[in-house]
């Protein structure tokens, strides 16, 4: 009994101890920052890989200069004249003091618009980050590199029907 409910308080203290939130992710790593004037509000925008490039991902911080208590905002992303994502800002899962994206890829090359809308104490404001350039994405294509990922798979279906053909009992009537 004794030794069981020693490996129970154990197992528990494994749990509890190496189940904490901080040590699941490392904080977000900013390599590169713009300013943005939205209103009244001055905005900082993180960017953890530089320069950026398509369907890479990265993560996004976007800091007032004091703070996001109070405030609520949109963020709307723009290729041309399409938008091609229109959200509520909301806080970064791993940096918590901040709005962001986390893990977040912009779909084409171009140059991108970033539109901000914030709401707050101070009252409403808008700005933009314009000229955001995206370059290609890295890598092969696509479709090359699925179509090369997808070999193994075939590789092991052929496998499993050439083990099934040979382990297969005839049928006798």
């Amino acid at each position: 009994m004794r030794k069981t409910l020693l490996g129970l308080a154990g197992t528990v203290a494994l749990l509890l101890g190496l189940a904490t939130p901080s040590l699941a992710f490392e904080p977000v790593n900013v390599v590169h920052t713009e300013k943005v004037q939205a209103g009244p509000y001055d905005l900082t925008i993180g960017f953890s890989t530089w320069p950026l490039k398509a369907m890479q991902s990265l993560d996004f911080t976007f800091a007032p200069q004091d703070g996001i208590a109070g405030k609520k905002g949109t963020l709307e992303l723009v290729l041309g004249e399409e938008v091609v994502e229109d959200d509520p800002l909301a806080r970064h899962p791993r940096q918590l003091e901040v709005w962001g994206l986390d893990i977040a890829a912009l779909p084409e090359p171009g140059t991108w618009t970033m539109r901000f809308a914030i709401d707050g104490p101070a009252g409403p404001g808008t700005g933009e980050l314009t000229g955001l350039r995206v370059l290609e994405q890295p890598g092969p294509p696509l479709g090359l590199s699925w179509a090369v990922s997808t070999i193994p798979l075939f590789g092991l279906i052929a496998l499993i029907v050439v083990a099934w053909r040979r382990t297969r009992t005839p049928v006798l009537d």
